[in-house]
This record gives C-alpha cells, sequence and structure tokens, in this order.
C-alpha cells in the first residue's frame, strides 16, 4: 500500500512539475512580449520628445514641455558614444535618481538628449510579472489537487487489485476483482467503449487468470482423488493375494512394491481430503515436549530429542504426529544423519546434516510429485506436501530453510493463541 501510495504522491508531483514548467515557460515568453511591447511604446513617446526638442532647437526657440537639455550630466555613456558617432538612439538609465528612458540626436557636435519618466514603466512590468506568478501558483495547485484526485483513483484500483494478488497468492482462488458499478459495470460491456482502459485491463487479466488457475487445481484435485479411490480397492485385493504366494524372495518383492503403491494411495487420499477444505482440528490439551518425544519414538527412526522448555498447548496429537513422522522420514530419507529435533516453547526445529532443501523448495514451497534437488534423493514429493496441509489445518507457521554449515531445517511455530497456562 505503501509503494502505491507513493505512486499517487509521484503521479500528482509530476504533473505539478509539469505544468510549473509550462507556466513557467509561457510566464517568460508573455513577460518578454508584454516588455518590448511596454518599452516600444516608451522608446516612441521619447523619440517623438526628441523630434520636438531638435524643432525647437533649430529654431532657437525653448523646448516647451519637454525634458531636454544639451550634453546633460546623467545622460548614460554609451548612448553619449552612439550620438559622438553621428547617430541616434535610446536607451533605458536614470536622471536624478530615477529610472528614465533617454533619447539622443546629434546637434552642433553635442548631444541633444531627452528624457522620460520609465518608473510607471517598471511597475507595470513588476505587475504583469506578479499577476503571471500568482496565475501559475493558482494554476499548480489546481492542476495538483486534480493530480492527485486522478492518482487516488488510479492507486485505489490498484491497490484493490494488488490485495486480490496477494490473496490469490495465499491460497484464496475465489477472490476476484471484479468491475465496479456504473460506466464499468455491465452495461458498459454492451456498448463499445470510448476509451481504452489500462488498469481495469489488469484487473480483468488478473481475474481471468485467477479462474483458470482455479479451474485447473480443481480438475488436479478432482483427479488426484479418483485416481487414489480407483486404486485403493485392487490394491486391497491385491495385497490380501500376495499373503498367499508361498514364502520367499518373489513374495517379498511383491509386498514391498503393493506396500509402497498402497502407502502412496493412502497419501493422495490424504492430500484430496487436505485440498476439499473438510479437515478440522480436534483440539486436545498436550505437553509439546513430551508429546514430540513420544512421536519420535513412535516412528522407530533414530533422532535426538532435545527439550530446551516444555510448554502445554491445545492441538490435534494425531495430526502433530503425522507432520513429525513425515518429517523424520523425509530427513533419514534425503538427509544424512544425525536427525535432531528441538523443542523450545510453541517453536519445533527439526534438521539434518545432508545436502539441504532445494532452493525452489525453500522459496515456493512443497510441490506433490516433485522432490527438487537430485542430491536430497528420490520420491514422490509427497510427504512434505502433507505437511504442510496438515500444518494449515492446525494453523501451525512452517518454514523450510537450510543449516549455514549444511542439512536441511524445518520450523513449527504454533500459534500463540492456543498456549494455556502450564509448561
Amino acid at each position: 500500500m505503501r509503494a502505491l501510495s507513493s505512486l499517487r504522491w509521484k503521479i500528482a508531483l509530476t504533473t505539478t512539475t509539469v505544468c510549473c514548467l509550462v507556466a513557467a515557460v509561457l510566464g517568460i515568453l508573455v513577460h518578454d512580449v508584454v516588455a518590448r511591447q511596454v518599452v516600444g511604446e516608451v522608446r516612441k513617446d521619447a523619440d517623438r520628445d526628441l523630434e520636438h526638442a531638435l524643432g525647437h532647437y533649430e529654431y532657437g526657440t525653448a523646448h516647451g514641455d519637454v525634458n531636454a537639455a544639451l550634453d546633460p550630466p546623467g545622460l548614460p555613456r554609451p548612448l553619449r558614444e552612439l550620438v559622438a558617432r553621428g547617430r541616434t538612439g535610446s536607451m533605458a538609465g536614470s536622471h536624478e535618481g530615477k529610472p528614465v528612458m533617454w533619447a539622443a540626436a546629434p546637434a552642433d557636435r553635442r548631444a541633444l538628449a531627452v528624457w522620460i519618466p520609465y518608473g510607471n514603466t517598471r511597475d507595470r512590468l513588476r505587475d504583469l510579472d506578479t499577476a503571471i506568478l500568482a496565475c501559475s501558483a493558482l494554476a499548480a495547485g489546481l492542476v495538483a489537487l486534480a493530480g492527485l484526485f486522478l492518482a487516488g483513483r488510479i492507486s485505489r484500483r490498484l491497490a484493490s487489485t494488488a490485495a486480490v494478488a496477494r490473496r490469490i497468492s495465499a491460497g484464496d482462488l475465489d477472490a476476484r476483482v471484479g468491475l465496479p458499478a456504473g460506466a464499468d459495470g455491465p452495461a458498459q460491456t454492451e456498448r463499445p467503449r470510448r476509451y481504452h482502459d489500462e488498469v481495469r485491463d489488469v484487473a480483468q487479466a488478473l481475474d481471468s487468470m485467477a479462474a483458470s488457475l482455479q479451474e485447473r487445481l480443481e480438475g488436479e484435485k478432482r483427479f488426484t482423488a479418483d485416481v487414489a479411490h480407483e486404486l485403493r480397492t485392487p490394491l486391497t485385493g491385491s495385497l490380501a493375494a500376495a499373503a498367499l504366494l508361498p514364502e520367499g524372495r518373489p513374495k517379498e518383492m511383491i509386498n514391498d512394491r503393493l506396500k509402497a503403491l498402497h502407502l502412496l494411495t493412502e497419501d493422495l487420499l490424504e492430500i484430496s481430503r487436505l485440498d476439499s477444505g473438510v479437515e478440522r482440528a480436534d483440539l486436545a490439551r498436550v505437553e509439546l515436549g513430551r508429546a514430540v518425544q513420544r512421536a519420535v519414538a513412535g516412528t522407530r527412526l533414530p533422532a535426538d530429542v532435545r527439550v530446551i522448555r516444555d510448554l502445554a498447548v491445545l492441538t490435534d496429537r494425531r495430526r502433530l504426529d503425522r507432520i513429525l513422522a513425515n518429517l523424520l522420514a523425509n530427513a533419514h530419507r534425503h538427509g544424512r544423519p544425525p536427525v535432531e529435533v528441538t523443542v523450545e516453547g510453541p517453536v519445533v526445529v527439526v534438521r539434518d546434516h545432508g545436502p539441504g532443501y532445494p532452493a525452489e523448495l525453500i522459496e515456493q514451497g512443497p510441490q506433490r510429485f516433485r522432490t527438487g534437488d537430485p542430491g536430497r534423493g528420490r520420491g514422490h514429493g509427497l510427504g512434505l506436501t502433507i505437511v504442510a496441509g496438515q500444518a494449515a489445518v492446525l494453523e501451525i507457521a512452517l518454514t523450510f530453510a537450510n543449516a549455514p554449515d549444511g542439512g536441511a531445517v524445518t520450523t513449527l511455530r504454533l500459534p500463540v493463541g492456543r498456549l494455556t497456562d502450564g509448561g
């Protein structure tokens, strides 16, 4: 959500910056055009007064109502040099500390100059600049508000889409973004769109992907359940028939393969029940340390159990035993001894000293029918899938990692809300 809020402010800041840049460019252009026009008018007035003064000078009469003088002390040096070369010109300057517009022309090798007040013109230009700045600030504020409003609408829709995407990634395949009511509702689909809405396209693509993924996973679940049920009956008959075979190596080989296939079928049935979401935990108060010790002993697999701090918790003893049995079996099948089980409060850690978990299992979690790294041996990959499913039923936080000195590490963190007195 913070990233989307950042996007909202970035959009608003971008639109405001662009507006300020456009206003600055337009302000400079307007200032330049108006300044040229106003200064041009003042120059015309100065040139007209200069012609009037020259006319009176030629006839030896007074200069009338214009400010004129020969070689006045305040005449700007560049204009004086221009007149010395026999040319006429005008430029802004000052006279007696006040801004004026000078105009001068040669008269008997001297400079006849006139000046008119220039302060009002500068005030007009300053007022113009102030008006331009005020309009620019107002426009920037309005554009910023409009940008925040539009960006807020976009960010809210993106936030909704992102939230649905997170729910889907967490396993809620029924989550959908949907279309908002009104112009984006069902009526909109009955007539051509007047504009292209990229955010709506993303939302629709996410909904379509979720629906397709849900349909595919449901098909896989039905297939797994159907195969397991279909195999169960013939396997039971095959096991009974194998028991009638004469003792010997062929009978042992057949029984081993049938038992392995029977276990696989039972795993598939268990996974199908977990996938259906109908499994419910039968909670009871148990001493976690003692329960782990009994579960490890029941597997008859060698493992070092260390209880740092025991604690009474509410959990399903049978499901917890199933989780630990699968983890120990996985550690012995794919790892190397010693296998260590540590209990500290509500946390149970199982580790081996083998090649460790593959990177994709740590990142994506266990996947059925995929074991990942060949270094961890062969198998159908259902053991850890069952562990993850049973942990979800018990609301246990399950993490897979590798120890720094080698070996796979599985951490079970029972929910703190179920802790009871004792321990």
